[in-house]
């Protein structure tokens, strides 16, 4: 009942910057916890950055510093800056979140987006 559509992928140099952006939408919803999470070719799924609707964060070791995670809850969409970009950050990143619909039972819920791109390569 919640779709996510992600944007903001592409091709940046070493060192370079590119900012992800990942829209929630859907009828009747409050959304948790938002988080981005990325998936290199023949690798498992990795947790990069995760934030509470109170704005608490979580980051993976290998971004601390580099990526900031950010929302707005008026918009229901989550960014993700991603700076100082290295050849390992070369991923598909998706779009996560956990959300409850707002009419009885209350249901919980948790969507993906279907991923964009990010490739880091001089």
């Amino acid at each position: 009942q919640v779709q996510l559509v992600e944007s903001g992928g592409g091709l940046a140099q070493p060192g370079g910057s590119l900012r992800l952006s990942c829209a929630a939408s859907g009828s009747r919803f409050t959304i948790n916890a938002m988080g981005w999470y990325r998936q290199a070719p023949g690798k498992q799924r990795d947790l990069v950055a995760t934030i509470t609707r109170a704005g608490t964060t979580n980051y993976a070791d290998s971004v601390k510093g580099r990526f900031t995670i950010s929302r707005d809850n008026a918009k229901n969409t989550v960014y993700l800056q991603m700076n100082s970009l290295k050849p390992e950050d070369t991923a598909v990143y998706l779009c996560n979140a956990l959300y409850r619909l707002n009419f009885p039972p209350m249901n919980l819920g948790e969507s993906w987006g279907q991923g964009t791109q990010v490739t880091v390569s001089s």
